[in-house]
């Protein structure tokens, strides 16, 4: 259920509301003043407070308590009691984000009412954050190749840190699937994981999305930074972030601190800040579009993340685990996948990276025939027509040469297809084309074809002039 924390400077008034609540069934913490209060708060945060405004020898009132606790423990409902009351005070406590306000002498059946509302209010905005918890979890990261191994294990090291991280990578390749893996494996993981689509917000709303608003008719409105406090903040495509935007946030990561949009206090904020973009920075900040200062203080460990063309040997168990999930959150079918439509996934050009692979096999369960296995042709999305299904469509440039050069060529492309297909490993291309190993390495050899390591594994390339062919 939670407890109650009760503060109140009147010894007879904490102690009877506090034996009532007991006497309903409510966990109880008593606290004289405001010392006391937030010693309670800072040891176990309470499932409600009630709290009275005017705090005899304290060094904080009321006032001054709610507002530190919703800017650090927002979802805590905080019922104000006052002898004092008048309707600017009732106002004033709303507004600085008070559940409600009661007035002293109150009776106790209006109190119980009041209780059983906020305490209510408690448990669905612990719920809402269960909730939001498990959609990170879900967020699972999949794979077995090199490259994926190599991610994960540099997502890993950062996690035991709380240094800021900056995700590079092409759109689609699953930065912000590696950025809630590290929240959810973090110390940070019962803090909020909050995104700052920095590409949608329009330029003129940013400082108003970020930092809130404060005003006298509509009274305190946090803004995202407001709301990742104890957790991440994650600025997705930061190079979108507007020019003005990116002097102040810079600040609040020298600071910890900023003012909402009309306000005049500062509010102090301890998040971890994780960032991404698809973007060349260097070349962002040689046109004056992004600042360097904020480049630095962002860029504090820099993390890769590849797009599928270097991890093409996990296409199969993502396309799985598509299939799985799109089962269970959208009830569509469960169908495998045949040899040839995985064949095709791991040769075909996927720009959009793992969304446009989920998009793929999204489309197919929708429109294709529960029962079969999803086939080659449902992936390329269109139908050839019965009488075309077997034929080969040759390109331009392999159409008009001479049988023996294009047979070359097409030997060449289809090798280095497969190799790379299957992460430059050899012998598992040999077996697949259905040649000896070392048949295999005599025919790439004929043909220019070489292997290379490069970040993420190895590569398949043709050699050029002045090269010489490598095992």
């Amino acid at each position: 259920m939670g407890d109650i924390l009760i503060t109140d400077d009147e010894r007879d008034i904490r102690e009877l509301v506090g034996d009532i609540l007991k006497d309903e069934g409510f966990s109880v913490r008593l606290a004289a003043n405001a010392d006391e209060c937030m010693s309670s708060i800072n040891a176990e945060p309470p499932a409600l407070m009630i709290l009275d405004i005017w705090l005899k020898d304290s060094r904080m009132d009321g006032i001054d308590i709610l507002k530190t606790v919703k800017r650090d423990n927002p979802d805590i409902p905080v019922v104000i009691i006052s002898g004092h009351g008048n309707i600017e005070i009732a106002v004033a406590a709303i507004k600085q984000g008070a559940y409600d306000f009661i007035e002293k002498p109150f009776h106790i059946d209006q109190l119980m009412v009041v209780i059983r509302r906020a305490m209510e209010t408690s448990r669905l905005r612990r719920e809402n954050t269960q909730l939001r918890r498990r959609e990170v979890v879900a967020a699972e990261m999949i794979g077995a190749s090199y490259a994926f191994k190599t991610l994960k294990s540099q997502l890993e090291k950062v996690t035991r840190s709380n240094g800021r991280v900056m995700l590079t990578g092409p759109a689609g390749s699953g930065k912000e699937i590696a950025a809630r893996f590290i929240h959810q494996n973090s110390a940070r993981a019962d803090g909020p994981f909050v995104t700052v689509p920095s590409a949608s917000v329009e330029p003129e709303r940013m400082e108003e999305v970020l930092f809130g608003r404060e005003s006298p008719e509509r009274g305190i409105e946090p803004g995202l930074l407001e709301r990742a406090h104890g957790g991440i903040l994650y600025f997705d495509e930061v190079a979108d972030m507007p020019p003005g935007t990116q002097s102040k946030i810079l600040r609040v990561l020298v600071d910890q601190q900023f003012q909402r949009v009309g306000g005049t206090d500062n509010v102090r904020v301890d998040m971890r800040v994780i960032s991404s973009t698809n973007r060349d920075l260097a070349n962002e900040i040689s046109a004056g579009r992004f600042r360097q200062e904020l480049y630095h203080r962002l860029n504090v460990v820099p993390i890769r993340v590849p797009g599928l063309d270097e991890r093409r040997e996990d296409i199969p168990e993502l396309a799985s685990y598509f299939i799985q999930q799109l089962n269970q959150t959208q009830s569509l079918p469960l169908r495998e996948l045949s040899d040839e439509a995985v064949a095709l996934l791991q040769t075909m050009h996927l720009p959009g990276n793992v969304r446009q692979l989920k998009n793929l096999i999204e489309r197919a369960l929708i429109l294709g025939e529960t029962g079969e296995a999803i086939g080659p042709r449902e992936l390329e999305g269109g139908d050839t027509g019965d009488n075309e299904e077997d034929r080969v469509v040759l390109s331009g440039a392999l159409a008009t040469l001479p049988l023996r050069e294009a047979r070359e060529l097409f030997e060449r492309e289809y090798l280095l297809t497969q190799i790379n297909r299957f992460g430059g490993n050899i012998s598992r291309t040999a077996t697949f084309v259905g040649m000896e190993r070392s048949a295999l390495h005599r025919k790439l050899k004929s043909l220019g074809v070489v292997t290379s390591s490069k970040a993420g594994g190895r590569v398949a390339h043709v050699e050029t002039a002045g090269q010489e062919a490598a095992e």
